[in-house]
């Protein structure tokens, strides 16, 4: 059956109103910490700013989105709870996401000068890149707002070298031009040092009264050769408009910038038609919020992934592919604000099934991908390569399945094959993960490591090589024999202790918002807003027409 024309939450249950209330406390949370975060460097850093005759990066991000449109805001979490001995960076110090601007799908890069005056910290760098690979793997067009001091000069060691620091970001703008993905900069204050090549790499340059674009500042000049300058003249925007004829247009203050930067998108041409199928949206049939109450993130509570994906996608239609076989894994065809796309998400109900080696009947543990499961899924993702639509991962993933009947049955071979199937995936690939994403599971469906175009995670993701509570149990039992070898042995209070500590430490590590600090997720989802964020990830990859040639390699069969 294709459409999931009933629903069985019953939205008065305890379990169903338990689930809401732990998932809106859990929103708060992350709202209001976003909040804060939007706040950047502070209202003193704000007014500063003002003073200059300046607006602050999220006002500027503000005034270039076309009006009464969504800002879908990219790595706020950045560096989050990092660089506590410098006073924190918030948001890396730096603004990213997608928006509509005159109309066309562009990415954003806005440095926050609030946030030590601009300055790059490696994680500055790293989210930066993130952004810019976006553009590359989708074609975006992109817009810097560029207000920044340069490196974060105490911590230059980690910001310089290597090949995910800031030479990288330059790099890009040379590659992305070269892919003839449009770029504009307006420098908006300060864009000084080896910053100062970003603008220079771009298609379009414009630069506000009062900013300034040099390799050296006024005082290193004078340190190394002794001249006298000052900034306006080394380097101000009627030096760079009438005496280097660096940029291309000098505005009087940061309004006329931004407007004019809205004129040059409204300009430019159209890219290719997308290759993958579009037809006009139907809303779900089902309410978003309902969500909260279906979902639960007790691994000892079971709920049906499907009633999750009736209120995520068109008209709550689900072409399901082999729904008898494999069952703990899901997969099928659907839509998504009106892009076709293929669905592979892990299934949370124990499922009965028949053994097929003894023909015995046997229950399945859902959210554990089995031998069938895997050779299903790595078969569905051959199949929508080759019919060019585009692969939606929904995450909730203990592993796979271990013990000698999943040996015997091969679980190893079909792990791989499935694993073949989305390195070597070339059609758009968007990831969230819901719930646990723990081991080789999170790796088969489509991981970081795996290049999804976009990666995102609800507020109750647990992301780690296991479970804390896992963890806790190996680690302790390794410790406890490693003493005994040493003629030590542990008093139960004591494995307790360390017990806990493990398992403190492994929530730590395994909550979304660490892995967002270090752009391991783009993003924290409210799961109500699922459906939005992904219709953006797809509107994004439709940019893109290019497709390499879909090969696997060698196949374990």
């Amino acid at each position: 059956m294709s459409t999931l024309l009933e629903t069985r939450i019953h939205r008065n249950s305890p379990v169903f109103e338990q689930n809401t209330r732990r998932m809106v406390d859990l929103l708060t949370e992350i709202k209001n910490e976003e909040a804060q975060l939007q706040e950047g460097g502070g209202a003193k850093a704000a007014d500063a700013q003002h003073k200059k005759g300046r607006l602050t990066a999220r006002e500027r991000v503000a005034r270039l989105v076309d009006p009464k449109t969504e800002f879908f805001e990219l790595g706020i979490y950045a560096a989050y709870e990092m660089y506590h001995e410098w006073g924190g960076a918030p948001a890396a110090g730096t603004i990213t996401g997608l928006a509509r601007v005159a109309g066309r799908l562009v990415m954003i890069i806005a440095n926050d000068a609030t946030v030590k005056a601009g300055a790059f910290f490696p994680m500055t760098a790293k989210k930066v890149i993130r952004a810019q690979n976006i553009a590359i793997e989708n074609h975006i067009p992109t817009i810097y707002l560029v207000d920044s001091a340069g490196v974060f000069l105490p911590l230059q060691e980690d910001v310089f070298p290597d090949t995910d620091d800031f030479g990288r970001v330059f790099r890009n703008n040379a590659v992305m031009s070269a892919m003839s993905i449009p770029q504009i900069t307006a420098i908006m204050g300060m864009c000084v040092a080896g910053g100062a090549y970003l603008p220079v790499m771009c298609d379009h340059i414009l630069m506000t009264e009062g900013s300034g674009l040099f390799l050296a500042g006024p005082a290193l000049v004078q340190a190394a050769i002794g001249q006298r300058v000052s900034a306006e003249e080394l380097g101000g925007a009627k030096m760079h408009a009438q005496v280097s004829g660096t940029v291309d247009f000098r505005e009087p203050d940061d309004a006329a910038c931004l407007e004019r930067v809205r004129s040059l998108v409204s300009l430019a041409g159209h890219p290719k038609e997308a290759r993958f199928d579009h037809i006009p949206p139907k809303p779900p049939s089902y309410p978003a919020e309902e969500i909260y109450g279906i979902f639960s993130s007790d691994p000892a509570r079971q709920y049906d992934m499907r009633e999750i994906i009736a209120r995520i996608v068109d008209g709550s239609s689900f072409e399901e592919y082999r729904a008898e076989y494999g069952q703990t894994v899901l997969c099928g065809y659907a839509r998504i604000g009106g892009w076709a796309v293929g669905i592979v998400a892990n299934q949370k109900m124990q499922v009965p099934t028949i053994d097929p080696g003894t023909g015995q009947r046997r229950v399945e543990f859902g959210g554990v991908i089995y031998t069938e499961s895997a050779e299903k899924a790595a078969r569905f993702i051959l199949d929508c390569n080759q019919n060019l639509v585009p692969l939606v991962f929904l995450h909730d993933v203990n592993g796979f399945m271990v013990g000698k009947e999943a040996e015997w049955s091969g679980i190893i071979r079909a792990g791989a094959k499935m694993v073949n199937a989305v390195a070597n995936s070339v059609v758009p690939k968007i990831t969230v993960i819901l719930g646990g994403s723990f081991g080789a599971g999170h790796y088969a469906m489509c991981g970081k490591a795996y290049d999804p175009r976009f990666i995102f995670a609800w507020p109750t993701a647990r992301y780690a090589v296991m479970s804390g509570d896992s963890a806790a149990g190996t680690l302790v039992e390794i410790k406890v024999k490693q003493l005994e070898r040493e003629g030590k042995k542990l008093s139960a209070k004591e494995l307790e202790t360390l017990r806990e500590s493990v398992r403190a430490t492994y929530e730590q590590q395994s909550d979304p918002r660490y892995a967002a600090a270090r752009l391991w997720v783009d993003a924290i989802l409210d799961p109500a807003q699922t459906r939005d964020a992904l219709i953006w990830a797809l509107e994004a990859a439709a940019l893109n027409p290019d497709l390499r040639e879909f090969k696997t390699g060698v196949l374990q069969t």
